[in-house]
């Protein structure tokens, strides 16, 4: 879908409508999810696949700061990060459904306007007075121990962030799995009226004996809702919670027991992606893994289409990466990560069988893995690098960014870093720099890596490739400035950078999004952000 502006040049309008169908052709997108919300975002990371390419042409420039009438901030309360985009409902309206810390929030698809919002029982109600004073002392001082010690304030409420993992199915039907076990499902209480309250519908409470926080929730291509703990146990739930079929992931004895007690490094530590054929893909903390749905049962049984195999994991933590499918139809077929080396590899494995002759790669673990290649950023003073984001994939592509803070005070704890790229990632002493895209070339069936841009900084932000206009997209910074950063998906050569302003517009780890008509919104620490501007 192309993104076209009142005014342009009928000449411009054909030529901008033949670029994004050549663009659209030239390599297979996932297929459609048909349980998913008819929309291009239903679930963390887009859909099924995982791949955060949506088909929309996202703005195109060029460099400027916006104005003030060309952001729109909402204040949702803390933690709102993700949000999913609904289907047309009856009365013909769009809505994005998401949450955060304290509650569930429906908003205007046109306006971003809050429709409705419903309390989790139990927790603490965060106010906008908060936030503002939050915001206020980031835009006073984002630099020193002062700033660290706010920045570690502020993190303490995200600990308890619960409801992390989202989806929104074919009846704008949303779910959420908390750290309990437990899956609800909120709906509309009147599914005609998009203006409707919200209500919960039903929950279902996974069994004892699948014990660990939630990590993910996908939804296979035949509507069973798949949900992974990080001990290594999934389900398939039926959507009207009638139903459940359990397994246990191969390797996961005594996963239990190896948590660090900090979420997000377990055993598990992200979510997984689903191919329409009931592959499922997930990865542990030192195997890849295939599991097979069937339509009745989960399996791991290898004559069933099962795998589970090994990947580098020096740094001992595993991939930070939710695995991101590569290739449909006639494309050679991968599941795309990020290793646990402290310098991390770029990973991908055969989804499927793995050609007759091929040779295992020098020093891969397995002869599963199709492609092994060092992240650099073309910077040979770069030593380590690792990334809590998914790999971004469109086509044979495959994009990583740096968030490995570029100093680090002496007197700050290792652990603690990430709080440089998350409340103080803006600031020029610690903000990263650095994108790399790698590609696969099926003819030579090697893994190159295929342009580095080491001017732009994505400090914590998921990018976005906005398939349409070939271009991806992510929040970066520049002078201690919040900024739109626009490259070529082709080339990495910046295209624009658009600049959003303070600390109010701190991206914290949230992803980079398009909506349906191709305007940038993405969450904050204590609100969301969208730019009117496409």
């Amino acid at each position: 879908m192309q993104v076209i502006r009142p005014g342009m040049p009928s000449v411009l309008l054909a030529t901008v409508a033949l670029l994004g169908s050549q663009l659209l052709a030239a390599f297979e997108m996932p297929p459609k999810n048909p349980y998913l919300a008819d929309s291009n975002y239903a679930m963390g990371h887009a859909d099924s696949a995982q791949q955060d390419a949506l088909p929309q042409a996202g703005p195109m420039g060029p460099t400027r700061q916006l104005a003030e009438d060309e952001i729109q901030y909402t204040f949702t309360g803390p933690g709102f990060f993700g949000i999913t985009t609904s289907g047309v409902y009856p009365d013909g309206k769009r809505v994005f459904w998401g949450n955060g810390l304290d509650r569930l929030v429906k908003l205007d698809y046109d306006t971003q306007e809050i429709i409705t919002e419903k309390y989790f029982p139990g927790e603490e109600r965060y106010t906008r007075e908060q936030s503002e004073e939050a915001i206020a002392k980031f835009e006073d001082n984002n630099d020193g121990i002062i700033a660290l010690y706010n920045a570690y304030q502020e993190a303490q409420k995200l600990r308890n962030l619960s409801n992390i993992y989202t989806l929104l199915d074919i009846d704008n039907v949303y779910y959420v799995g908390n750290k309990s076990g437990l899956i609800t499902a909120y709906g509309d209480a009147d599914p005609a009226d998009s203006r409707s309250g919200i209500v919960e519908l039903r929950s279902f409470q996974l069994p004892p004996e699948a014990t660990g926080p939630i990590m993910g929730l996908n939804m296979t291509y035949d509507g069973w809702l798949i949900v992974a703990t990080e001990h290594g146990y999934m389900a398939a739930i039926s959507r009207d919670f009638e139903e459940y079929h359990l397994i246990r992931i191969n390797h996961a004895e005594g996963a239990e027991n190896k948590s660090t007690g900090r979420t997000g490094y377990g055993w598990i530590r992200n979510g997984f992606a689903i191919d329409k054929d009931g592959g499922i893909y997930i990865a542990s903390q030192q195997h890849m893994h295939k599991i097979v749905w069937d339509g009745e049962q989960l399996s791991t049984d290898e004559t069933k289409g099962a795998w589970s195999v090994p990947y580098l994991n020096d740094w001992g933590h595993g991939t930070g990466a939710t695995p991101s499918l590569m290739g449909f139809g006639d494309e050679d077929q991968f599941v795309v990560i990020t290793d646990g080396q402290p310098q991390m590899n770029v990973v991908l494995f055969w989804r499927n069988e793995i050609p007759q002759d091929w040779q295992q790669l020098q020093g891969a673990p397995s002869p599963r893995i199709a492609g092994q290649a060092q992240v650099t950023m073309d910077n040979p003073e770069l030593n380590a690098i690792q990334s809590e984001q998914s790999v971004v994939v469109a086509g044979y592509g495959a994009l990583v960014v740096n968030n490995h803070p570029r100093n680090i005070p002496w007197y700050l704890p290792k652990q603690a870093s990430s709080l440089l790229l998350s409340f103080l990632g803006s600031n020029p002493d610690y903000q990263p720099y650095g994108v790399q895209k790698f590609a696969w070339d099926p003819q030579s069936r090697q893994l190159k890596s295929a342009w580095v841009n080491r001017k732009v900084s994505s400090p914590s932000s998921v990018p976005i490739v906005g398939v349409g206009s070939n271009t991806v997209y992510l929040i970066g910074a520049r002078d201690n400035q919040w900024t739109l950063e626009a490259m070529d998906w082709d080339n990495g050569d910046s295209r624009f950078h658009y600049v959003i302003g303070g600390q109010r517009y701190n991206v914290l780890f949230a992803g980079t999004l398009l909506d349906q008509d191709g305007r940038v919104h993405y969450g904050t620490h204590w609100g969301r952000v969208r730019l009117k501007v496409k």
